[in-house]
C-alpha cells in the first residue's frame, strides 16, 4: 500500500489519539476494516500502522549505516523517530524516506552533536548511494556524438544519477570499515553458535571517526552496480562546471588555472579523465 495513505505513528502519538478522538477514530476505522472474533476495526488498523511504523524505521536503519556509527544505535533511534515525526513519508516509495535527513540536521544539530559536521557529509554520501542505485538516466552520449563540435561550443550534461560530493570528512573509508565490520559480525552470527559463542560475546571494536580531510567523489552506477570514486580537485571542477551548463574549453580552463599543481601535462591528463567519464556513461545530452 503506498506510503502516502497512512502518516506513520509512533505509538505513543497512536494512544494519544485514541484517548482524544474516542470513538471518531472507531467509526472511521469501521468503515472500510471489518473486525473479527478477536480484534476490533481499529484494533487491526492500529496492527497495520506499527507494522508499517516499524517498517520505515527500519528502512532508515538499513540505508545508513555510517550516520548510524557515527551518532551510536540508540540516539540514531530517536534520531530518525524524530525526523519521521517532522518529516513523515510523503512518497509512494519507501527509497525517498531519507531526503530530507540533511535539511532535519541543519535544522536540529543537537541530534548529531559533538559530530554534525561529520554527520552530515555521512548523509550526503548515503543520500547519494540511493539517488545512484536507482536514480533516472539518459541514453549516454557518444564520442561520433560530438566528433565535430569544437571545445569552446560543446556542452556536455551529467547523468541525473551521478552526485559530485564535496566533503570535509573521509567518510568513504569510514563507510568500508563500517560495513566490513557489520558483515564480520553478521558471518560470525551464521557460524557454529557453540564455537563462535565467546566471540559473539566480546564488545564490538569501535571504529575512530574519519579526522578533518577534503576529498572529492562520485558516487555513480555502471552495469547496474553502485560505485563511489575519488577525483582530483581539478577533475572535480571541471564535472562540476559542465553540470552547471559551461563549456568543455571553459570548464577545463577554469579547473587549469585554479590548480596549484605544476608539472602536470594537463592536455594528457584532461583527454585521461574524459575518456574514463566517457566510458562510464556519466555524459549525456544537455537539458
Amino acid at each position: 500500500m503506498a506510503a502516502t495513505l497512512f502518516r506513520p505513528l509512533t505509538p505513543q502519538w497512536g494512544m494519544q489519539k485514541r484517548w482524544t478522538d474516542g470513538s471518531r477514530m472507531h467509526d472511521m476505522a469501521a468503515e472500510f476494516i471489518k473486525p473479527n472474533d478477536r480484534l476490533s476495526s481499529f484494533e487491526r488498523l492500529e496492527i497495520y500502522n506499527r507494522q508499517y511504523w516499524f517498517r520505515v524505521l527500519d528502512c532508515l536503519w538499513d540505508d545508513y549505516p555510517g550516520l548510524r556509527a557515527i551518532v551510536g544505535a540508540r540516539k540514531f533511534m530517536k534520531l530518525v523517530t524524530a525526523y519521521l515525526a517532522r518529516y513523515p513519508s510523503d512518497s509512494y516509495t519507501l527509497r525517498d524516506l531519507g531526503n530530507r535527513l540533511e535539511q532535519f540536521l541543519e535544522e536540529e544539530p543537537q541530534w548529531s552533536a559533538p559530530r554534525q559536521e561529520l554527520a552530515l557529509d555521512m548523509v550526503r554520501f548515503e543520500w547519494a548511494q540511493v539517488v545512484a542505485f536507482d536514480g533516472p538516466s539518459k541514453p549516454p552520449i557518444s564520442p561520433d556524438d560530438i566528433l565535430d563540435t569544437p571545445p569552446s561550443k560543446l556542452r556536455l550534461g551529467l547523468q541525473p544519477y551521478l552526485s559530485l560530493l564535496e566533503l570535509d570528512y573521509a567518510v568513504d573509508d569510514f563507510l568500508i570499515a563500517v560495513k566490513k565490520r557489520e558483515s564480520d559480525v553478521l558471518r560470525g552470527e551464521a557460524s557454529n553458535a557453540v564455537q563462535s559463542a565467546p566471540k559473539a560475546a566480546r564488545r564490538r571494536k569501535r571504529i575512530r571517526p574519519p579526522k578533518r580531510e577534503k576529498v572529492y567523489l562520485a558516487v555513480h552506477r555502471h552495469d547496474n552496480m553502485l560505485y563511489y570514486k575519488r577525483l582530483d580537485p581539478e577533475a572535480f571542477a571541471i564535472l562540476t562546471a559542465l553540470s552547471r551548463g559551461a563549456t568543455v574549453e571553459d570548464a577545463c580552463a577554469e579547473a587549469v588555472t585554479a590548480s596549484n599543481r605544476t608539472k602536470i601535462d594537463w592536455p594528457a591528463q584532461i583527454k585521461k579523465w574524459f575518456n574514463n567519464w566517457s566510458a562510464l556513461g556519466w555524459f549525456c545530452r544537455l537539458s
